[in-house]
């Protein structure tokens, strides 16, 4: 089966970040990347305005990484708190979510996280300390502690 360019609009995980041009199976391009509008066809006045876009970006990142360094530290040295609600046993009624620990890194630090920033290493169901990477930019990555609190 023939492989397909595609621009990606959003981060994919395993495949790239919003922007990249890469090559994959045209049916995973046709029936999944587009439809949900994660990718678009690739052609080429479409390629020379996302080279442009990534060089402005690059300028942009370079001038803001102190202000990421920053956020990082930040990130590292706090401590989010989720309360939810759990039974007896310190388990969870349902699980905690990336948008969750974004939301609550959020209240934490006072920065704005999008879900798709945060990587929760496992399943979180039961109350306990837990940690979730953080992409603050494209170079820049963060170990954030976040405690869940079971609540009756």
């Amino acid at each position: 089966m023939p492989n397909r360019k595609v621009i990606l609009t959003q981060e994919v995980d395993g495949l790239g970040a919003a922007g990249d041009i890469v090559e994959v199976r045209a049916g995973y391009a046709r029936n999944l990347l587009v439809p949900r509008g994660w990718a678009t066809p690739w052609t080429e006045g479409a390629e020379k305005q996302i080279l442009a876009l990534r060089k402005a970006r690059q300028a942009k990142q370079i001038a803001d990484h102190d202000e990421a360094v920053r956020v990082k530290d930040q990130l590292e040295s706090t401590s989010a708190r989720i309360e939810l609600k759990a039974g007896k046993n310190g388990r969870l009624f349902g699980a905690v979510t990336p948008a969750l620990v974004a939301e609550a890194l959020q209240t934490a630090t006072g920065h704005d996280f999008d879900r798709r920033q945060v990587a929760l290493t496992g399943h979180v169901k039961t109350s306990g300390s837990y940690t979730a990477v953080v992409r603050v930019n494209d170079t820049i990555t963060a170990n954030a502690k976040f405690d869940v609190i079971g609540k009756a």
